[in-house]
């Protein structure tokens, strides 16, 4: 078996009196436990690999609409491909397993009243704009004996782990002895929940209340519609998802459902790779994401563990459109290398990567806290000898300006967001940065106006390290990848700021953002690897440029998924 699978799949195990969601105790301190939650069959649902060879179609988890019930009137159209049916497996009321198959079903989430409003409390320990970020909070909190869990309401969270400080008095002793510590970050998120969503499907004029559902068909072909259905429709408005394999609706830890495609991952790969790279990629650009994909993928199965399942469909993992939009280029890159990974010291490497770098890639602690990865280092994305970076580190403002003032020679620089300037008024920014403190309950969130901002950290790659943003209320100092949160003008974190005056130059009118590239700037360049793919590059070659020190190689027993990075440099006591 591949080493330490199971350390990051989530495992189906019973709980001893404890609904799979959050225990919500209600106002009188008794607990309440969703009905519909409490469906007691078991499913098989993370299978191990038990070789090299069957690792390379282990079957992903990947939830594919995450939050099914929480608009109040969500609705979803199931149907099987000509002359195939549906089969939907869920617990009956009287808790026996009961099977409906139709050509066609419609899933309805509608709000349904509690005998007894509940309360739902949280102790959220860090709020973050990625996973990354999230999960570094969350292992320094274990290092410390805090037990956590990661979670994704809307941004990333660290919660306090719910079965283990179950209680409001629990979680109120673990608040205060962190805020003792000086831990600012942590707070109670409290509120009273008076309904829930209550998920039935119909056929026909028959509708069944539903829990726990798996879904099949005998071709493992499922057309997914979100929305009402209406006549006439055309095919082209339909905005359906053709999903490959299995689907299973499940509850979440929000109160509401998930709809997860259980799917193999070399198929699952023809639902990304095409729409990650784009069609106008060349071919050995192509190989290069899929390969990339691939490792991305099998790193990073522990992502949604307090859901439990194992990745998202969107740009919080990678986007997955299932077999719609698939093309045979991107077919035959992922044929071509099926099972090949990207490692560095026997393990599959952080395989980041984005749109558009701006001429330069960034290292991982450049965007996120934690330990670095050594093959995640700033490389200039050009051809050419354009800049020395061991010279001239852009964390000099004034080398950084003189950098962003290039226009040529760089391996992006056909690109439309390879340089940009976005300028954002006043009432935007002060809209912007007011929904980004109250996400994370800053105490200055209700500020008037912003007064000043500037960049006052740089990497050695030009990203921004922190920004200081001035107030009415006080200052506030964001770091790395939260300035993307915070503001929605940049494409990246690598810019400098400047003021934006009225005509009478002297009234504050906003401010622009100066800058190059798009997305976080770690790993590969998209853009930038169709440039070496035109040069006669090959895949590995592309890859080897953007992760030095890496190697691609066959999956194989010898190869680790994933590793904590901390238990490199914290040694277990």
């Amino acid at each position: 078996m591949l080493q330490h699978l199971n350390q990051f799949l989530p495992q189906n195990k019973p709980h001893r009196h404890r609904p799979k969601t959050k225990n919500r105790p209600t106002t009188k301190t008794t607990i309440f436990s969703f009905a519909f939650v409490i469906v007691s069959f078991s499913l098989n649902l993370f299978t191990a690999p038990t070789s090299a060879q069957t690792s390379q179609d282990v079957e992903l988890q990947v939830g594919v609409i995450q939050r099914f019930g929480e608009k109040s009137n969500d609705k979803l159209t199931l149907k099987a491909t000509p002359g195939d049916r549906l089969s939907l497996r869920f617990s009956a009321a009287n808790g026996e397993l009961q099977t409906v198959e139709a050509t066609s079903v419609k899933l309805e989430a509608l709000p349904q009243t509690l005998p007894t409003p509940a309360l739902d409390e949280k102790l959220i320990l860090g709020s973050y704009r990625s996973f990354e970020s999230a999960e570094n909070t969350a292992s320094e909190l274990r290092a410390k004996g805090i037990e956590v869990e990661i979670a994704q309401p809307k941004r990333w969270q660290v919660w306090a782990k719910r079965d283990v400080y179950s209680t409001p008095l629990l979680r109120r002793m673990l608040l205060e002895s962190l805020q003792a510590k000086g831990n600012a970050n942590a707070y109670l998120e409290s509120k009273i929940v008076q309904q829930l969503p209550a998920v039935s499907a119909v056929v026909g004029k028959q509708r069944y209340s539903l829990g726990i559902t798996e879904i099949t068909t005998a071709t493992g072909i499922i057309e997914v519609k979100q929305g009402e259905e209406k006549p006439n429709q055309s095919e082209d408005n339909r905005k359906s998802v053709i999903y490959p394999g299995s689907l299973r609706l499940q509850p979440n830890a929000y109160g509401t459902y998930t709809l997860v495609n259980q799917v193999p991952l070399e198929t699952y790969l023809r639902g990304v790779v095409p729409h990650e790279i784009g069609g106008e990629a060349p071919y050995a650009s192509i190989e290069a994401q899929a390969i990339l994909a691939r490792t991305y993928a099998l790193r990073n199965l522990r992502r949604f563990a307090v859901d439990n399942y194992q990745m998202c469909a969107n740009t919080h993992c990678q986007v997955y459109k299932g077999l719609t939009g698939t093309w045979g280029e991107a077919d035959r890159a992922i044929a071509a290398t099926r099972g090949q990974v990207l490692t560095y010291d026997q393990e599959l490497v952080d395989a980041l990567y984005y749109s558009t770098s701006g001429g330069v890639t960034a290292s991982f602690n450049d965007i996120w806290k934690g330990p670095g990865r050594s093959y995640l280092a700033p490389v200039i994305d050009s051809l050419l000898n354009v800049w020395d970076l061991k010279n001239q580190s852009l964390s000099a403002e004034a080398n950084f300006r003189r950098f962003m003032n290039l226009k040529k020679g760089f391996n992006e620089d056909e690109q439309e967001l390879f340089r940009w300037r976005e300028e954002s008024n006043l009432q935007k920014l002060n809209k912007d940065f007011k929904e980004y403190l109250q996400e994370k309950a800053n105490s200055l969130a209700n500020f008037q106006t912003i007064l000043n901002m500037e960049v006052t950290e740089r990497s050695s790659s030009g990203r921004v390290l922190k920004m200081r943003v001035q107030t009415n209320a006080g200052t506030i100092e964001i770091e790395k990848d939260e300035v993307m949160k915070a503001f929605y003008a940049p494409w990246s974190t690598l810019f400098y700021v400047e003021p934006v005056y009225q005509d009478d130059k002297k009234t504050l009118k906003g401010f622009a953002f100066v800058g190059g590239g798009f997305g976080h700037g770690v790993g590969m360049s998209q853009t930038g690897s169709y440039k070496l793919a035109q040069q006669g590059w090959s895949s590995e070659r592309i890859l080897s440029f953007y992760y030095p020190g890496t190697q691609l190689k066959p999956l194989s027993e010898e190869l680790t998924f994933w590793r904590d990075p901390w238990e490199k440099v914290t040694p277990e006591n």
